[in-house]
């Protein structure tokens, strides 16, 4: 009689263990395949992201490497109806026509774009950078109205500031001169904006400390403000030589086409023609060759400090 009141007694408190433990095989299942789902979707979502970002970087090398093979390409292939997607027969010959076509008018216009692009961006990212300090760290009367102002000028088309430059320069007799393609563009109200924003995270903490201890501003300014915000400094000086050096409406237009005054970027829209042919018609191919000539320095300075200029327009967007 005890041992069955005994095992009545025990019977339900196993029954409850054998349901708790029955639960938690429900419970480790359901947290395993919920780990299991959020891991799929987490492989998925990548892998989608991937493909979408493959995509759109096979869209934008695209135009390259078609520039670069229609360069290598002869004249009869590349007037096909049918293109192909690699040279049939690759023609080097074509970078050496260009070469021997350009003769001193190349390295005129080399230099010319080496002188115009390192003076304009030295003298450029100065201005720049006391600009964008003043509006940044200095207080004096009208200072956010005079930078509204700045940025409303943004939104003027750029075509505008070339018709009243172009007459500017023309009355002052500018013209055949490296200094109508330098002084004009020296400012960049966008470049002032992207270093501002940089500055203003540096906390005005340290600009009272600097004072306090005697500091100028122009110290400052050099010892502490350039050192911090050094790579949207290297992102602005790489963007502006690289848009100098692409420059292609205004030397052509303030110099009237003469080719002693042109930068490279005009050297390349000049036509080139094969030894010996019976027709004026230039040659596309001798084009992508010279245009091939002129981009691959740029590609090699964007890929060589691509991830400064990633991370200093990155940093002059957001202010923490």
């Amino acid at each position: 009689m005890e041992n069955i009141i005994i095992e009545n007694l025990e019977a339900p408190s196993n029954r409850s263990n054998d349901q708790n433990i029955s639960d938690e095989i429900k419970n480790d299942s359901k947290i395993a395949r919920q780990i299991k789902i959020q891991k799929t979707t987490r492989i998925t979502s990548k892998v989608l992201v991937y493909v979408f970002l493959t995509l759109f970087a096979i869209f934008a090398i695209f135009p390259f490497y078609w520039m670069i093979i229609s360069s290598l390409k002869g004249d009869l292939e590349y007037r096909r109806s049918i293109p192909t997607f690699w040279p049939e027969d690759i023609q080097w010959a074509n970078y050496k026509i260009v070469v021997q076509d350009a003769g001193n008018l190349f390295s005129k216009t080399l230099i010319n774009t080496l002188v115009v692009g390192l003076a304009s961006t030295f003298l450029g990212v100065i201005i720049t950078i006391l600009t964008a300090f003043a509006f940044a760290k200095l207080n004096f009367k009208g200072k956010n109205l005079l930078f509204t102002l700045m940025l409303a000028t943004m939104m003027i088309p750029g075509e505008l500031f070339t018709t009243t430059n172009y007459i500017t320069v023309s009355n002052w007799s500018w013209n055949y001169t490296y200094t109508v393609m330098i002084v004009p563009f020296l400012v960049s109200i966008f470049y002032i904006y992207l270093l501002r924003n940089a500055f203003m995270q540096v906390p005005d903490s340290l600009y009272k400390a600097a004072k306090v201890d005697g500091t100028s501003d122009v110290k400052y300014l050099l010892k502490v403000m350039v050192p911090l915000t050094l790579p949207t400094l290297i992102s602005i000086t790489l963007l502006k030589f690289i848009g100098t050096w692409n420059s292609y409406i205004w030397p052509r237009l303030v110099n009237n086409g003469n080719d002693e005054w042109q930068l490279l970027s005009n050297w390349v829209a000049k036509g080139f023609a094969y030894p010996n042919a019976t027709t004026s018609e230039t040659a596309p191919t001798l084009k992508m060759a010279a245009a091939t000539m002129v981009s691959i320095p740029l590609l090699i300075v964007f890929i060589c400090f691509r991830k400064y200029i990633m991370r200093g327009v990155s940093k002059s967007g957001t202010k923490g």
